[in-house]
């Protein structure tokens, strides 16, 4: 069992990180490019920047209204210098006639010169250049690539060349196969739409957005024939589909196979619940992040990539398999992020297929506007123009990897008790996190290979107003308020350190009374709303023997999203908490719990396997007793453990909650 288990951890993490061990820089040279400053009269100063293009290559001229990805240049001046005309570019461009657009479109081969000049009226001014720019040939295009160089003018420095390659600033993207997986079929439907949703968004990345028309034009070009194109761009999308979810469903029917659906689960729950899988899980979206965020290019292989391009050229389903191929490795630091960070939510526990159907979703939302625009070119012209936006949807998404990886973190720290990140903490990174990304919205954070914002746009405004609010919905969370939206990704109300109630600040303590006080393992674990209770199974039947009450049984667990939901939305309405504190024994069931209890309390299965940790010893009573595998669960039992009516899952319905907690209590006492 342990090597099944390990065969499908060390899988999944191939899965999630092949693009971490080979750099942008290695990727074959196709444009190298050379800035300098020179000084041509008193204070006016000529800055040049010249490109080398390869043979068989092109860049786009400098026509703001080219359908495609023009050259660009901005320039950032500082105090003492200002521009002295325009700037000029020293060749003509080619001019061809584009049939997917309909309208002629410019380019440079070989060689490209431009120039601006700058007058001066103090020594030592610098001068900012952000460059962007996407390589292309006949066949297909390389993902934009964008640099910044900042000139001093008046220095010594400034008469020095500054020579940037494609090699420096390509980035390159691919992408593995993920999925989301979740307790209960109502949230797994949830998780194909966030799915589909993604899907949908990474349409608009920079390694994929200028993409779609070039694509889209091999197949309209590569034949005569219309249909056969069209047949042949189906074709291509089915192939990006089958390159994402073929994998992950091969490694899950394959552990199926070998190891049954003991292994499966068992695998599941180690990556949901083990502090090293989680740890791993955070740090790989904090790399994401900071990639996205412009410190450094994660990108497949150059040689995947380089021998996919070549097979792209055979004639053939053949050629269109590796047309895809070639898209997928390509958008790889795009996409991978969020298809890496869709995968780690589907192991969190749930039905083995979940991870394949929901990669199935977001692989067509994917593959779709490839074969759409194929069937409707003419839709390309109302797309957006390729430019700066794209990297900023890219740092946009940053943020949301940087505050979507603390869950990991949490996760691990609630299941082994080590106090790292309670509520208060968790809520005050997220605070932060998004109010730096509300100021970048606004334009007052640039990142390295951002554009100057000159002026908010509407879209960004709005954006920003939405994300503002959202920091303002959370900030009397620090004070205990339930933020009951975001209940599910929060740590316990449990861990905060104090509360605001209307008699001032208190600490956040659980309530006991009687003779639940000396319950076993009530020092680290806690109940919802101050409630009292049990945490062990056998206590609270005990318990509930002196008292004549029946047990509700909650089956629960530290890394259960839909666990706090089900507390802040439905065990927080009066009438239950009402109920909870006068009718019930309550004990909540860890399945998850890594906390190794005292020799006495292990407990040792027929074929000789030995639990020895709360969360083992809960989960063998669930499935052992009740036939449950997934949390949460919601059980009312007599005391003898015996059910009294049937059993309830993850479900907001807060009426039905109550009826169910009535109906229990009527069985309970017409029973005896």
């Amino acid at each position: 069992m342990k090597i099944f288990r390990t065969i499908k951890a060390i899988a999944v993490s191939i899965l999630l990180l092949p693009g971490m061990f080979s750099a942008a820089s290695a990727q074959d040279k196709v444009v190298s490019w050379k800035a300098d400053a020179k000084n041509i009269g008193e204070d006016l100063y000529r800055i040049e920047i010249e490109a080398t293009i390869e043979k068989g290559w092109h860049i786009y001229d400098l026509d703001p209204a080219c359908p495609a990805m023009p050259t660009s240049f901005t320039f950032s001046y500082g105090e003492g210098a200002q521009p002295e005309g325009s700037l000029k570019q020293h060749q003509e461009p080619t001019r061809v006639f584009d049939e997917i657009y309909g309208e002629e479109i410019g380019y440079f081969e070989g060689k490209a010169v431009f120039t601006q000049d700058v007058r001066l009226s103090t020594q030592g001014a610098t001068v900012e250049m952000f460059l962007e720019y996407m390589a292309c040939n006949d066949m297909n295009c390389l993902p934009p690539a964008d640099t910044t160089i900042t000139f001093t003018l008046g220095a010594e420095s400034a008469a020095v060349p500054v020579a940037v390659s494609a090699e420096e600033h390509r980035e390159l993207k691919a992408a593995d196969s993920a999925s989301v997986i979740s307790e209960t079929p109502s949230n797994l439907w949830s998780n194909i739409l966030s799915a589909i949703m993604w899907g949908l968004v990474m349409l608009f990345t920079p390694c994929v957005f200028p993409m779609v028309p070039m694509t889209v034009s091999f197949f309209i070009k590569g034949s005569e024939n219309k249909r056969i194109g069209r047949f042949r761009a189906f074709m291509y999308g089915l192939f990006i589909i089958l390159l994402y979810t073929v994998p992950i469903a091969a490694i899950i029917v394959i552990t199926r196979i070998v190891g049954g659906d003991a292994v499966t689960a068992d695998i599941f729950n180690w990556l949901a619940t083990h502090w090293l899988p989680n740890i791993i899980f955070f740090l790989v979206f904090m790399i994401f992040a900071a990639s996205f965020f412009g410190a450094f290019e994660i990108t497949m292989p150059s040689k995947w990539v380089n021998k996919s391009d070549q097979s792209s050229n055979k004639k053939g389903l053949g050629g269109v398999f590796f047309m895809a191929l070639t898209l997928v490795l390509i958008s790889f630091s795009c996409t991978g992020p969020i298809v890496g960070s869709v995968l780690i939510e589907s192991v969190q526990g749930g039905k083995f297929w979940d991870p394949i159907i929901t990669m199935l979703a977001f692989s067509i939302a994917f593959a779709l506007p490839f074969t759409f625009f194929a069937f409707f070119p003419s839709v390309l012209k109302k797309l957006p123009k390729s430019g700066g936006w794209l990297n900023s949807v890219k740092v946009v998404l940053g943020f949301i990897e940087l505050a979507l990886g603390l869950k990991f973190l949490s996760t691990a720290d609630q299941a082994y008790h080590w106090g790292i990140l309670d509520r208060e903490i968790y809520l005050a990174l997220w605070i932060v996190i998004f109010t730096l990304l509300g100021f970048y919205l606004l334009g007052k954070l640039r990142f390295k290979n951002d554009s100057p914002v000159e002026h908010v746009s509407i879209t960004r405004l709005i954006l920003s107003i939405v994300v503002f609010t959202f920091v303002v919905y959370m900030i009397p969370g620090m004070w205990g308020a339930p933020l009951k939206a975001l209940s599910g990704y929060m740590p316990p109300m449990a861990t905060q350190d104090y509360v605001v109630t209307a008699g001032g600040a208190v600490a956040q303590t659980t309530v006991t009374s009687g003779n639940v006080e000396g319950r076993k393992y009530a020092d680290f674990l806690h109940l919802p709303h101050h409630l009292e209770g049990f945490f062990d199974y056998d206590e609270a039947l005990a318990y509930a023997r002196e008292v004549n009450k029946p047990v509700f049984v909650d089956f629960t667990g530290h890394a259960c999203v839909n666990c706090r939901e089900m507390e802040e939305r439905v065990f927080s309405d009066p009438r239950i908490l009402d109920m909870f504190r006068n009718d019930f024994v309550m004990v909540a069931l860890y399945m998850d719990d890594k906390t190794e209890v005292d020799e006495s309390e292990w407990v040792t299965t027929e074929s000789g396997r030995v639990f020895k940790t709360l969360g083992k010893i809960n989960t063998h009573i669930a499935n052992e007793r009740y036939n449950i595998n997934a949390q949460p669960y919601y059980l009312i039992v007599d005391h003898e453990g015996n059910q009294l009516v049937p059993n309830r899952s993850y479900d907001l319905d807060i009426e039905a909650f109550i009826q169910f907690l009535e109906n229990g209590k009527k069985a309970f006492y017409e029973k005896q």
